[in-house]
């Protein structure tokens, strides 16, 4: 499928930009999807406003794929999203794994009614940027991709300016999630697709998740020949955002609506430091994030949109300290949670 192919409104969605929180996966105490959760998460996305969904990411746990549960936890969120709204919504599929698995997994997403796939590079560490980027050019011919700039922690890959201008050239790409938590492999991103003349195509989204608010807030200047280019990431596809997510999309249209005026109100960009530091409990920065996922899902326990913390594998989950950290920041920033917007509508959600 080509891009050109995809709804006129979801395409425009997606290159506008817009709010895509990474999915969960919702596991009973035996391990087992928990169907009834799993759907009143995508439920819970939608009514916030979000304006898409990622399944199969990093947030719901590459290992679905060893246990059977890739397509089945794909298909549920396509078929809640179906029947919970009518409104376009930019549905995006992690893919993962080397060239064959990826381009089997991008087949399986598109024949769900998935619109791009998150390609992550975490299986190609061994490889040259030429066959990185050739396994990415394999993966776009089945579906518009999204590129994905993993940090090195969670297993990402250090790629340069000149992969980035490499892969925006590959006509099927219509945006990149940059996520190395790092301001200079940002610029690399940014950089290459302004090298590669490809701005007007790929969106850039934001999956740093220690910057969100100034990451969609600020604009990046980039020279070349003394030629300025003023450039602006346009929505986020992130971890944060599936906690908290009815808060983080009032927070994206503040950003939104600052972006490109001559001043920025102060408030807007200090708020960006307090989500930062409720980010730091959730993703379990004091331990190299070992429990980033067990994090988020503590949060959503805790608001009855999960039934437990459990991940697939059982020596994931919170670390020492950690469950003191998300009391300290669930108290001082109680005012960015959305818990009641989540206790007025739970019922109907796990209904």
């Amino acid at each position: 499928m080509h891009h050109s192919q995809m709804k006129s409104e979801v395409r425009r969605l997606i290159a506008d930009g817009t709010v895509i929180p990474a999915h969960p996966l919702a596991l009973d105490q035996s391990r087992k999807l928990d169907i009834v959760h799993q759907r009143a998460l995508s439920r819970y996305y939608i009514d916030a406003g979000a304006g898409g969904l990622a399944v199969g990411v990093h947030t719901t746990q590459f290992a679905i794929r060893d246990v059977g549960l890739y397509r089945p936890v794909l298909e549920l969120a396509a078929e809640t999203a179906d029947a919970w709204t009518r409104r376009p919504l930019a549905m995006v599929a992690g893919l993962a794994g080397p060239t064959r698995q990826a381009v089997a997994e991008a087949e399986i997403a598109r024949g769900l009614g998935y619109h791009a796939g998150l390609l992550s590079l975490a299986a190609m560490k061994s490889a040259s940027e030429h066959e990185i980027i050739a396994h990415c050019e394999a993966v776009a011919r089945e579906i518009p991709l999204v590129g994905f700039y993993l940090q090195p922690a969670v297993g990402g890959v250090i790629l340069s300016t000149d992969f980035w201008r490499r892969f925006a050239l590959i006509d099927n790409v219509i945006a990149i999630k940059i996520a190395p938590f790092n301001r200079y492999r940002t610029l690399d991103v940014l950089r290459g697709v302004a090298a590669a003349g490809a701005l007007d195509r790929v969106a850039l989204y934001t999956g740093n998740d220690d910057h969100i608010l100034l990451d969609l807030t600020l604009p990046f200047d980039l020279r070349d020949r003394g030629v300025t280019t003023r450039v602006h990431i346009r929505g986020g596809l992130l971890g944060h955002w599936s906690v908290w997510a009815a808060s983080a999309i009032r927070q994206f249209e503040m950003c939104r609506a600052a972006r490109g005026k001559a001043a920025l109100p102060a408030d807007l960009l200090a708020l960006d430091a307090r989500v930062t530091d409720c980010n730091s409990a959730f993703f379990d920065v004091a331990n190299n994030f070992h429990g980033c996922i067990a994090g988020c899902h503590e949060i959503l326990r805790r608001q009855g949109l999960m039934a437990g913390i459990w991940c697939l594998d059982p020596a994931e989950g919170l670390s020492p300290g950690q469950i003191e950290e998300i009391d300290r920041v669930c108290n001082a920033h109680a005012d960015l949670s959305d818990d009641d917007f989540v206790a007025a509508n739970l019922e109907k959600w796990l209904a």
